[in-house]
């Protein structure tokens, strides 16, 4: 599997493990979890477990213009590392920001998140 594809398949996966890590944060909180009304479960969060929520709800939105650059990159024939090295960006950049996220780092999660933006432009704009 070529390395950006496997950072697509990362960037899919990632804001599963954040609703995850809401989840458990907020039952180890005492929110109990309702399986019912998950929507509502989540939104009832505070501190660390709400924040998390947050940024698998930001994961979800990133995705797709992740996904397009690099598939937009691999279809215009944009050299293999610099597709790769990109990508490894903006997963490295997803990473940070979800734990400057649950941190309540917000300066510096602005500033990764906009690491992952500058990483998909960057494919897109090697595409064009």
């Amino acid at each position: 599997m070529k390395i950006s594809f496997l950072c697509v398949l990362i960037a899919a996966i990632q804001p599963f493990l954040w609703a995850l890590a809401a989840k458990a944060g907020g039952i180890r909180s005492g929110t109990r979890y309702n399986n019912h009304t998950p929507r509502n479960t989540l939104a009832s969060l505070t501190g660390w477990p709400q924040r998390a929520n947050w940024a698998q709800q930001n994961s979800f939105e990133a995705f797709p213009f992740f996904a397009a650059a690099v598939l937009m990159a691999h279809v215009a024939g944009v050299a293999p590392a610099l597709i790769d090295t990109w990508a490894i960006t903006f997963i490295v950049a997803r990473f940070a920001y979800f734990g400057c996220y649950v941190a309540d780092l917000a300066t510096v999660r602005s500033l990764v998140w906009f690491v992952g933006v500058v990483a998909c432009a960057r494919l897109m704009l090697a595409a064009a």
